[in-house]
């Protein structure tokens, strides 16, 4: 019984009750200033709202994204390509306060007779259910391209239900 004088566990009590407080306090910061970024990882469907000038009817594209937390990779291909028009995610970028900017050069020719390789940006925030709407900016158009892109899986559940 020697061991227990009340110095010792006033001290023990204090040092127990300091780190449960502490715990405390960052957890509560933590649920209230912590949030993970949205999920916007997997393929979507891109329309553009305006044709392009050198085209005549633009085909939608697809927007494959890759993400880890807020950076994501992306690369943008016309729907019909097949395994070997596939191209590494030449697309970079950073997803804040719900919104996307991508940066990167796209050397295949998706979209109509322009001549690659040109540099694109893309602009988009997260809407209601999952949908990206923004703009394009190419370096070799003077105009932006607007657009509305959908997750395909949405797309697939749409047709799906429609079949029944």
């Amino acid at each position: 019984m020697n061991h227990f004088n009340s110095k010792s566990l006033t001290f023990y009590a204090i040092a127990i009750g300091s780190v449960l407080l502490l715990f405390k306090t960052v957890t509560l910061y933590g649920e209230k200033h912590l949030h993970a970024s949205p999920i916007i990882n997997g393929a979507y469907r891109l329309t553009l709202s305006k044709n392009l000038p050198e085209c005549q009817q633009s085909e939608p594209l697809r927007l494959d994204i890759q993400q880890s937390g807020i950076y994501v990779n992306a690369s943008l291909l016309p729907t019909k390509a097949n395994a070997q028009t596939q191209q590494q995610y030449s697309l970079k970028g950073i997803l804040k306060n719900q919104q996307l900017n991508l940066a990167g050069e796209v050397d295949k020719i998706i979209l109509c007779n322009i001549a690659p390789p040109h540099s694109l940006q893309a602009q988009m925030q997260l809407a209601d259910s999952g949908k990206l709407q923004g703009k394009i900016i190419i370096s070799t158009i003077a105009q932006n391209l607007e657009f509305n892109a959908t997750p395909e899986a949405a797309q697939a559940k749409t047709k799906n239900s429609n079949s029944h």
